[in-house]
């Protein structure tokens, strides 16, 4: 049975109308699940004096729903996906989109911080198995020439929430309550569990002789040096994401960080419409373009004085080569990863988060310490600790030449 759904699936992929048009609105159903992920993950950061007021609770306590969040995709995304390797594909996405209904819907009506804590975290591993399984099924929907371009759509999702979804949630918030907020989400969530139902195909999961551990997808060629491009690089996105405030302060511009965020994420979308144009034919080079870009705008940004038009200037070309970042790492350890692309999903997606986490507490200890004045050495040794093992991957990784 497993044989004919994948021989019927591989001639589709073959005939020449597929072969020309991506599947969108699968694909797109796939990028929603990444918009509901991220903004789940972001929403209270929006809403933290609302929260703290209707719980009962600090502020800093409130701040610790978006930790509970990213534990539960820390500890839980490799065990998870390791553990639904042979069930069915869209059904094990389902699953993941149903934690979003039920444990955003929990923290909608929840009284209690604890609860609401124990919510987060198991709406946190939701996401953590989403993301486990988005890149591994929108390479499926498509011929492999197509997978990079499949891969672009299914990830437009993430910058849409980062740019747009969470000043949206947070004006949602003011308007109806963040508890409202929430509900929305929820809702959103059904409408996507049907409009998935509908637009994604399934898939068979792997047969047990076929199914990788995670020791042994670590050791397959490329993996772990895409691993550490992603740390490395991730993590100093992060240093100067998460303190992007007290940055533009010290350019005089805290007022304008609204219009700046917006910069960054619009520059991000066109971005992800570059990676996805060139992805199947020049990955490595996107790659090594993209650091070479986030250097030179961590080098403006770290002017001791730069003028507005430096700062505007320098977030765009951050969020122009940080846009397609996810596709290009995620497309890099699927292709290094064969069979075991899913695990090596997983573990991507534990990585991504520990360096987010990484970035959030080096970035506070430089704050604290030196100032922001240090960011751009400290992210600049970063990216050079990201490009060194990019241009070192040209055989396993980061392969010369079109996928």
């Amino acid at each position: 049975m497993h044989q004919t759904s994948q021989a019927a699936i591989a001639t589709a992929a073959d005939t020449p109308s597929s072969a020309q048009r991506l599947p969108l609105s699968g694909l797109l159903a796939l990028a929603m699940t990444g918009f509901i992920a991220i903004l789940s993950e972001t929403l209270p950061a929006g809403l933290l004096g609302q929260i703290a007021g209707g719980m009962q609770i600090s502020q800093a306590m409130a701040g610790q729903w978006v930790t509970a969040y990213a534990l539960g995709s820390l500890l839980t995304a490799i065990p998870l996906v390791t553990l639904t390797q042979g069930w069915w594909r869209r059904r094990t996405l389902l699953l993941a989109i149903a934690g979003f209904i039920v444990f955003n819907g929990l923290t909608a009506i929840s009284e209690s911080n604890g609860l609401t804590l124990v919510a987060r975290f198991l709406t946190g591993a939701a996401a953590g198995l989403a993301w486990g399984l988005i890149a591994g099924h929108a390479r499926r929907m498509v011929p492999v020439a197509r997978q990079g371009k499949a891969m672009a759509v299914a990830m437009v999702g993430a910058p849409i929430a980062l740019s747009l979804g969470v000043p949206v949630g947070t004006w949602l918030g003011e308007w109806l309550g963040w508890r409202a907020t929430f509900v929305l989400v929820t809702l959103a969530s059904v409408v996507l569990a049907l409009w998935v139902l509908g637009a994604v195909p399934d898939f068979p999961g792997q047969a047990p002789g076929q199914r990788a551990g995670a020791w042994q997808v670590l050791r397959t060629p490329g993996v772990a040096v895409v691993l550490l491009v992603i740390l490395a690089w991730v993590l100093g996105h992060n240093i100067l994401y998460t303190y992007i405030v007290p940055l533009l302060a010290a350019a005089s511009m805290a007022a304008d960080t609204g219009l700046v965020l917006l910069t960054f994420g619009l520059a991000a979308l066109l971005g992800i419409v570059v990676v996805g144009l060139w992805v199947d034919r020049h990955l490595r080079l996107l790659v090594l373009l993209s650091l070479a870009g986030f250097a030179v705008a961590t080098l403006l940004l770290g002017q001791e004085a730069p003028t507005p038009g430096v700062v505007y200037l320098s977030v765009a070309l951050w969020g122009l080569t940080y846009g397609g970042a996810p596709t290009l790492l995620q497309t890099a350890c699927a292709d290094a990863a064969g069979e075991g692309g899913d695990v090596a999903q997983s573990m991507l997606v534990t990585v991504w988060n520990t360096a987010i986490a990484l970035g959030g507490v080096a970035g506070g200890l430089l704050l604290s310490g030196s100032g922001v004045g240090a960011f751009a050495s400290v992210v600049l040794v970063m990216i050079a600790l990201a490009g060194i093992p990019a241009w070192s991957g040209r055989r396993a990784g980061f392969v010369a030449g079109g996928r």
